[in-house]
């Protein structure tokens, strides 16, 4: 036999089909006062570019493996060196696609293989006369294990804990542990988790002391029943073994019990409450933390403790730009601080099981979880599903360990709620018996599959993937789609709906989201969903100039990728909060505020278990971005559930009473009165605005907004000299009509501009398409006509694109006020009716670069368009032109601000003569530069690059400045929607190439002008 032959033999586990050979079974995750071993640090490891390059005797005590390089585990090896150039590989991305040949069992011989060592010292003592373990939490995606040169098993299932009893033949001192991880195996065909292709020993690593006589395994049973408000606990042991829980008034207490328990506190995520206690043995103490609470459906309905439950969730998974798979505690408590933070209440973990502390971590701060198991299968459908292990007698015994491994480890977190059999894996025999399995061993907790909504035999809920808005209606009064199967239609109608993905949050969006919350609150029988997904997968690098940028699919080479759709998460890779995530925070707050009839307001608590006694309330009355007074207000404790109205303090009303000229908004704001384990006193809740003009209840107690500037002024007569028409301050070109200089300020503009860089909601649907073939990207301007009178100037214009004839006739009307103050009206019609919609509709302009100042009243602080601004409030706001760019991964339309009354760009000028960046000197010094006010309003982007340069662009990092400052200065924009993965822009958001008309006022500003508009 040949050394390649030999390998071969040696490594056939890689393509074997079954789960693994010599592991231990399968327990649940807990620590203990038992002896532990920390495994994790530096360890030698060598790569190998397959079977044949393997290194013979590496496992061998004596082996010399000085020369071998170092890599820290966990990690990800090729990951290894960033941001900087990858040691070991390089990382690949497919949502759907296997980048492997669909052969299974069998893989690719090109199979990146690491192997590693690592020397340890253990004690005489270590096991105590019990037995030691070796426990791997994850390792990708298939491994064997040595220990003093004796071969202890191999194992499959990455995101599962693989444990070997090493009694045998652990040593007293040195002893030398020897791994072999292979990036394929038949295991890959179970691990198409829409992520990227990463390999290693991932997850942590240690050697475990049991001790004889000890604690093997438990699982806590705490159910609660709400009618009576009691507690019945169940503790299975495996062992003789002892319970004790002070706080439950049982002490050394027979752990089967069953303990009835009265009026115990149940867990929920509002009030995670936990019960500590403690098991013991002669040998052992195994601390455990008890939470009480019952999930079920209750005609139709989820309920949890008997209350309908209403999921407010994200899909997550573990992510971070310069580990990749591999987080630490400090990372997974960020991501649950966030969430909290955000009014999350639910994660759904695609889709595989998590860390095990991060489970930890949803019991403690108070999250329900779907605990997911590790298989998807999605890239089968490219072949029909021929072939596809969900319905293949051979891998059952595959599937059913990792859905053993999944529920051993996990049942005894109160947090997990729901399991979930994988995720885009078909259909098939392996999968019921999967969920049969899980059925007998957990039946207190609820089963979950996306994919079985024909038969609903593996599932306890209706769950579907982004459907539209309508389908959610119809579903949620039981007009969903029938199956042909009367018994299933008849069970399906019986389930609760869950969207267990939807509100794709890829790049700029997702739009809608108020849209899907409003139905969720509507219908009892929804059960809420889970946006697609909690974080951006971007790995970080670094450019040749030191230049930080996060990379996405294709960045690394890849032969088969799916580009930037890893990039698709309510954080940046960076954990920073995106406005998709400010926006859902805000959809979802637990408590709504409403201005009531006459002078008050109403307050709906959609707490499932927490009375609004937690919260301090405020008020803030502004006029015209400006606050004029202020204070706390006394509202209504209000129970779960339930509602209450709060009438005006005095102080409030004395306020509004005396209010002058303007434009009047109220804030009231809900914080917590105190700090809370998720974030310190002052933390805002829930808020709402009321304003003139909001709702029939506002308009009755706040007064109107001040009539609109500009109107009556004394009005400017064009003069023509050669190719120039000067209209007060202003200059136009005489032969295109467009205005060039304003006061001392160079422009270029404004004309009509519909385009926009596409977001990826765009460009992944088919809009986006669309609107390139009828030629919005490219739309040339024709002049029709200039025309002067004594009114102003009237410039006739017809936009159109090559090689078509639909068109859009704008006229642009322009007249002078009160010396230096331009009126801009813009009329626009098509032509004929167009086939698409307009992705805006507005003016663009440039400036000089150094106008890098802005300030404006209106929506904000942050970005926000028609179907996405829920997040933003009307206020008074400054930034800078960097600081308006939203910076997604991938570059695209962003930075939009929304309902600007008007809005400024300056420079400062130290003296009036400085140049443009300079900050504030002393007296003398002034701003310079443009004012735009609208009638009523307009949206605005201020850009240091053009639309082209930033449609252009693959990385944001990459995007350089121009020297110029870009303006679109809209009337509307086309919604999101979230058509990279749903449903496109709902009608009553689509912007549609009509007749319409808009009026912009444009000044310029002098060194003595005040803060707001002149």
């Amino acid at each position: 036999m040949d050394h390649a032959q030999r390998c071969r033999t040696a490594n056939a586990y890689v393509e074997d089909v079954s789960p693994g050979n010599g592991r231990a079974r399968p327990r649940a995750s807990f620590r203990s006062d038992a002896p532990v071993i920390e495994l994790d640090g530096s360890w030698s490891f060598r790569p190998a570019a397959g079977l044949n390059g393997l290194t013979p005797g590496f496992e061998d005590p004596a082996f010399d493996a000085d020369a071998w390089t170092r890599i820290t585990v966990p990690s990800c090896w090729q990951l290894d060196g960033l941001p900087g150039p990858t040691r070991f590989g390089a990382p690949a991305y497919t949502n759907i696609t296997y980048p492997i040949p669909v052969d299974p069992p069998r893989v690719p011989d090109d199979n990146p293989t690491g192997e590693y060592r690592r020397e340890f010292e253990a004690g005489a003592g270590f096991a105590g006369g019990g037995a030691a373990v070796l426990r791997f939490e994850g390792v990708d995606s298939c491994f064997a294990v040595w220990l003093n040169g004796v071969r202890l098993g191999d194992g499959k299932g990455s995101r599962l804990p693989t444990e070997f009893d090493v009694t045998d033949v652990l040593c007293p001192g040195r002893n030398v542990l020897a791994v072999r991880v292979h990036q394929w195996s038949a295991g890959t065909y179970l691990e198409d988790q829409d992520m990227w292709w990463l390999s290693g020993i991932f997850r942590s690593v240690r050697l475990l002391a049991r001790p004889a006589g000890g604690i093997a395994d438990f699982f806590v049973h705490a159910d609660y029943d709400h009618r009576t408000g009691l507690g019945t606990l169940r503790v299975d042991v495996e062992g003789e073994a002892r319970l004790t829980v002070p706080e439950l008034g049982l002490v050394d207490a027979d752990p089967a019990g069953p303990h009835a328990v009265a009026g115990v506190t149940p867990w929920s995520d509002e009030q995670p409450h936990l019960y500590r206690g403690e098991l013991t043995t002669a040998t052992e103490r195994v601390p455990i933390r008890i939470g009480f609470r019952r999930i079920a459906v209750e005609d139709g309905v989820l309920t949890a403790n008997g209350k309908p439950l209403l999921f407010r969730g994200v899909n997550r998974h573990e992510w971070h730009p310069v580990t990749g798979r591999t987080l630490t505690h400090e990372t997974m408590l960020t991501d649950v601080l966030l969430m909290k933070r955000h009014h999350i209440n639910a994660v759904r973990t695609s889709h595989y099981p998590p860390d095990a502390a991060f489970l930890d971590l949803c019991d403690e701060y108070g999250l329900w979880v779907i605990d997911e198991c590790d298989l998807e299968t999605h890239g089968f459908s490219k072949n029909a599903w021929r072939g596809n292990p969900g319905a293949d007698p051979a891998w059952r015994a595959a599937l059913l360990d990792r859905a053993e491994r999944m529920v051993e480890r996990d049942k005894n977190h109160p947090s997990v709620v729901i399991w979930s059999l994988g995720n885009e894996s078909g259909t098939g025999a392996n999968l019921e018996a999967m969920a049969a399995w899980i059925r007998d061993r957990d039946p207190d907790r609820l089963i979950h599959y996306e994919g079985d909504w024909e038969n609903c035999v593996c599932t306890d809920l209706y769950s579907v993937m982004y459907p539209e808005h309508s389908t959610v209606a119809a579903i949620a009064c039981g007009q969903e789609p029938l199956t042909g199967d009367p018994a299933n239609d008849a069970r399906r109608r019986a389930m609760p709906l869950l969207l267990c993905e939807y509100g794709h949050a890829m790049g700029n969006g997702p739009g809608g989201l108020r849209e899907y919350q409003e139905l969720f609150e509507a219908h009892p029988r929804l059960a809420g969903g889970f946006v697609w997904e909690w974080i951006d997968h971007g790995i970080a690098r670094r450019d040749a100039d030191g230049t930080l940028y996060h990379a996405y699919g294709g960045d690394f080479g890849e032969p088969v990728h799916d580009g930037n759709f890893v990039i698709d998460g309510l954080l940046f890779p960076d954990r920073t909060p995106s406005p998709g995530l400010l926006e859902y925070a805000k959809v979802i707050e637990p408590v709504r505020i409403e201005a009531a009839p006459g002078r008050g307001i109403v307050v709906r608590n959609l707490h499932h278990t927490r009375d609004t006694g937690y919260l301090r309330w405020t008020w803030r009355l502004e006029t015209d971005g400006v606050p004029v007074a202020g204070s706390e207000w006394e509202v209504p404790v209000i129970g779960p559930g339930a509602q209450d109205r709060a009438d005006w303090p005095d102080s409030l009303a004395r306020a509004v009473d005396t209010a002058g000229q303007g434009e009047h908004w109220l804030t009231v704001s809900a914080e917590l009165a105190a700090n809370e384990p998720w974030a310190d006193v002052g933390h805002t809740v829930a808020w709402t605005q009321i304003g003139p003009g909001a709702d029939s209840a506002s308009q009755a107690v706040l007064p109107d907004a001040s009539p609109g500037r500009g109107d009556g002024g004394r009005v400017a007569v064009p003069r023509r000299d050669g190719d120039t028409i000067t209209l007060g301050a202003a200059r136009f070109d005489a032969i295109t009509g467009t205005l060039v200089r304003l006061g001392e300020l160079p422009v270029r503009g404004p004309r009509v501009d519909v385009w926009r860089a596409p977001i990826d909601n765009d460009r992944f649907s088919p809009l986006g398409a669309a609107w390139q073939q009828a030629g919005l990207d490219r739309l040339r301007h024709k002049v029709l006509q200039v025309e002067t009178g004594d009114d102003g100037i009237t410039v006739r214009t017809r936009i159109s694109p090559a090689g078509s004839d639909l068109a859009l006739l704008a006229d642009y009307h322009w007249s002078a006020e009160d010396g230096n103050r331009l009126v801009l009206t813009v009329d626009t019609a098509p032509t004929r009716p167009w086939p698409v919609p307009l992705p805006r509709l507005g003016v663009a302009m440039t400036l000089p670069g150094e106008f890098d100042q802005v300030s404006w009243f209106g929506l904000g602080p942050g970005e926000a368009y028609r179907d996405s601004d829920s997040a933003v409030r009307i206020g008074r706001y400054e930034s800078t032109v960097e600081a308006m760019q939203t910076p997604y991964v991938r570059p695209q339309e962003n930075g939009n601000r929304r309902h600007l009354r008007w809005a400024r760009l300056t420079r400062f000028r130290p003296g009036g003569s400085g140049t443009g960046g300079t900050p504030p000197g002393p007296a003398g010094c002034g701003k310079r530069g443009i004012e735009i006010n609208g009638s009523p309003w307009f949206d605005l982007t201020v850009k240091p690059w053009s639309t082209q340069a930033l449609q252009s662009a693959a990385h944001t990092a990459r995007l350089e400045p121009d020297g110029l400052v870009h303006l679109n200065i809209d009337l509307e924009h086309h919604g999101l929607g979230s058509g990279s993965c749903g449903p496109s822009v709902q009608p009553r958001h689509h912007l549609a190439a009509v007749p319409a008309r808009f009026t912009l006022g444009i000044r310029p500003i002098e060194a003595e002008d005040g803060d707001g508009p002149g």
